[in-house]
């Protein structure tokens, strides 16, 4: 039997996000852990000259919340227990600092398989996770790349 508490799961509803929350809940049902479903709505840093009129309670957070909520009942099995965040700021040092507060011994995130300029000029967020996480890190690559550069 695994030996998982906590399984932080990072979704960011896309494709890959039923393949993410299916090996998470999967895990946290055979390990009895609480799967922790986590989204982190990405916002422009202030130094970007980019007005940021963001609320104590911005709108998409509830409504990040809601999809997450039709998503656990929709792809989980009843008998997985979980919670569910969501946070306004940038993925990559939010997940990993969630993850921290929550001691979670696994994370669960998707790569997009991004190669060449795309992850020049995008970035990983997963590779960032793996660098700076505390925990182990489970990265899903649900489909093949696709040749782009």
């Amino acid at each position: 039997m695994l030996d998982y508490k906590n399984i932080v799961c990072a979704v960011n509803f896309d494709d890959h996000q039923d393949a993410v929350l299916k090996l998470g809940a999967a895990l946290a049902r055979e390990s009895a852990a609480t799967l922790h479903l986590l989204h982190i709505a990405r916002i422009p840093f202030p130094d970007m000259d980019v007005p940021l009129p963001i609320g104590k309670k911005p709108r998409w957070e509830d409504e990040s919340r809601a999809r997450l909520e039709a998503l656990i009942k929709r792809v989980a099995p009843e008998s997985v227990k979980f919670s569910i965040e969501v946070k306004s700021g940038v993925p990559d040092l939010d997940i990993v600092q969630i993850a921290a507060r929550l001691r979670a011994d696994l994370i669960v995130i998707a790569t997009h398989g991004r190669t060449g300029l795309h992850h020049l000029a995008l970035g990983s967020v997963a590779e960032q996770v793996i660098r700076r996480a505390d925990c182990p890190v489970l990265v899903i690559r649900p489909h093949p790349p696709t040749p782009r550069d």
